[in-house]
Parts: structure tokens; sequence; C-alpha cells
């Protein structure tokens, strides 16, 4: 539960909590299971803060550090996180459902098993972060960055990952059905054994991608870079590759059954 001494400082005010902090730094505060539903903490000094199952859901956070912070299965549905610190936070196993976080710095978060379903993600930095079996289903990723992030068995479904950088990203055994990938950098990314089925993935960068037994049943891949890319196994029936860069590709065991193949 919360301490009642560190929850009354932080509704006291901005300047109260962060002076209450300066004069503690010895202390590591506990906020953990309060409500805080709704409240506006726009800009707050929470790095490091115990937000264990804290309810932020629809809190104002805008321009926060969170860094360090443990929100392990904290609700923050809804709650404005745009230019947010979230730097190495722990956010396992919470929620992120339609929260916005446009702009936000999600950088080697641990985020596994969270519901970003619906969340507002666009420009955000999510490189190295630990997404493994996170639900972002219709997520907004548009130029996100996802560099070397595990996205191992993440639900993408419709997400939204035009122009992302998921270049070294591992998306091993992730659903993407239906998501816009246009433009999207993959560049030596692990989509082995994904679903890709009605992807778009126009002028996508797939270069040494391994799209190894992927299910890639109807997906847009024209004019993708596909060079050196392993799509041995893959599933490739009814696809778009007009105009695609195959050179030095492995088809090996591929289904090009109704495939539209490049000139």
């Amino acid at each position: 539960m919360a301490n009642r001494e560190h929850l009354a400082a932080l509704k006291a005010g901005a300047v109260t909590w962060i002076e209450w902090r300066e004069k503690n730094p010895q202390i590591s505060p506990d906020l953990s299971n309060a409500n805080l539903q709704g409240h506006n903490l726009r800009g707050a000094h929470l790095q490091g803060v115990n937000l264990n199952k804290v309810d932020l859901s629809h809190a104002l956070l805008v321009r926060a550090n969170l860094s360090g912070a443990d929100l392990s299965g904290a609700d923050l549905k809804s709650a404005k996180l745009i230019a947010a610190n979230l730097n190495a936070v722990n956010f396992s196993v919470g929620s992120l459902r339609s929260a916005t976080l446009t702009q936000a710095d999600l950088s080697h978060a641990n985020l596994i098993g969270s519901d970003l379903s619906y969340a507002n993600l666009s420009q955000a930095a999510i490189a190295y972060a630990n997404l493994i079996g996170t639900d972002l289903n219709n997520a907004n990723l548009r130029d996100a960055d996802l560099g070397a992030a595990q996205l191992n068995r993440a639900n993408l479904c419709f997400a939204n990952l035009i122009s992302a950088n998921l270049i070294a990203a591992n998306l091993s055994e992730a659903n993407l059905y239906e998501a816009e990938a246009i433009g999207a950098y993959l560049y030596k990314a692990d989509l082995s054994k994904a679903n890709l089925c009605k992807v778009h993935l126009n002028g996508a960068y797939l270069f040494q991608a391994n799209l190894s037994a992927a299910d890639l049943r109807e997906t847009n891949l024209s004019w993708a870079n596909l060079r050196g890319a392993n799509l041995a196994g893959a599933n490739l029936s009814g696809a778009n590759l007009s105009g695609a860069n195959l050179s030095g590709a492995n088809l090996a065991g591929a289904n090009l059954q109704d495939t539209i193949m490049p000139d």
C-alpha cells in the first residue's frame, strides 16, 4: 500500500512534491496501489517511484519523468503521457489501453504482457524494449522507433506501423494480421513464423529479414526490398510481389500459389 506521507506530499502539488523529494533523497517513494485516477501530474518527477498497481487511468502525465519507476500491474488506461520519460520503466502486465504516448521515451522498458491496444505511440522511442506477448492491436506506431525491440508473440493486428523502425527487432510468432507497415524498416528483423496475412508492406525494407515459415498470404509486398531475405517455407499464396527486390532471397519450400511475382 502507498505510504500516506508520500501520497500526501504528491497530492499537495508539484512544488511540494519536488521539495519533499529534494529534502529526502534517501527515500524511495512508495505510491503503490494508490488511486490517482484523473490526477493532473503534468511534468511530475516520479523517477524510480514504486507505482505498483497504481490507478492512473485518465491521468495527465504530459512530460512527466517516470524513468526507472515500477508500474507493474498499473492501470493507465486513457492516460495522457505525451513526451513522457518512461525509460527503463517496469510496466509488466499493466494497462495503457487507449493511452496517448506520442513522442514518449519507452526505450529499454519492460512491457511484457501489457495491454497497449488502441494506444497512440506515434514517434515514440521504444528501442530495446521488452514487448513479449504485449497486446498492441490497433495501436498507432507510425514513425515509432522499435529498433532491436523484443516483440515475440506480440499482438499487432490492425496496428499502424507505417515508416516504423523495426531494424533487428524480434517479431517471431507475432500476429500482424492486416497491419499497415508501408515503408517500415525491417532490416535483419526476425519475423519467423509470424502471421503477416494481408499486411501492407509496400515499399518496406526487409533486407536480410528472417521470414522463414511466415504466413504471408495475400500480403502486399510490392516494391519491397527483400534482398537476401529468408523466405524458406513461407506461405506466399496470393501475395503481391510486383516490383519487389528478391535478389539473393531464399525461397526454398515457399508456397507461391497465385503469387504475383516481380517482372
